[in-house]
């Protein structure tokens, strides 16, 4: 009987949290409210109350879950890369992955932007399991680098390329592309992390 439940809660948190991504996609972080998504998933409002205390923590379980994914499918490849190049080529594919997704990439730009107006957001947005912090690029890249450059300076720069970008194409300037922004944060991290000759 008890498994039932857990498996019912279990469905419920899931299609509450798909419809929360929807309309998020649709009509932005900030204009969707607790019974929009409860509704539009078919329960109600207590039903969301009884997994969160809030949009924001919901929002927090659904990045923690989305970047697990990617990085379930990135770190295998990192960790067998030959060369630091490599390895950053292997790390822009997945943020490649997360850009072309524009639904996802607009709607962690925006509750970045919603997190800078807490405290406990903003500690809670540094943390590893909700970005791709500087300490997980890092880790990342640690082993292929092969100066005296500190990995994390390489992390920092690329983490904020990555995010640079993400606001870049928000604002539709259409000045760089992707490939712009991959081809200049693998030559600065080869220029400061490998060796030359």
């Amino acid at each position: 009987m008890a498994k039932k439940q857990q498996e019912k809660s279990q469905q419920t948190m899931d299609e509450l949290m798909a419809s929360a991504v929807e309309l998020f996609g649709t009509k932005g972080f900030t204009q969707t409210s607790v019974a929009e998504i409860t509704e539009n998933a078919g329960y109600a409002k207590g039903s969301f109350y009884r997994h969160w205390d809030s949009k924001d923590e919901l929002f927090l379980q659904i990045v923690e879950r989305k970047l697990r994914e990617y990085r379930d499918a990135r770190d295998p490849k990192v960790s067998g890369a030959h060369d630091l190049e490599e390895a950053m080529n292997i790390i822009w594919d997945f943020l490649e992955t997360i850009i072309n997704d524009r639904n996802w990439s607009s709607i962690f730009l925006e509750f970045t932007i919603h997190s800078a107006h807490s405290e406990i957001l903003k500690k809670l947005m540094n943390k590893s399991i909700y970005r791709l912090s500087n300490q997980i690029f890092a880790d990342l890249v640690r082993a292929h680098v092969r100066t005296d450059f500190p990995p994390e300076k390489i992390g920092a720069l690329n983490t904020a390329l990555f995010e640079g970008f993400l606001i870049h194409r928000t604002l539709g300037t259409q000045v760089l592309t992707i490939g712009d922004v991959r081809r200049a944060a693998i030559a600065l991290a080869l220029a400061n992390g490998a060796k030359n000759g």
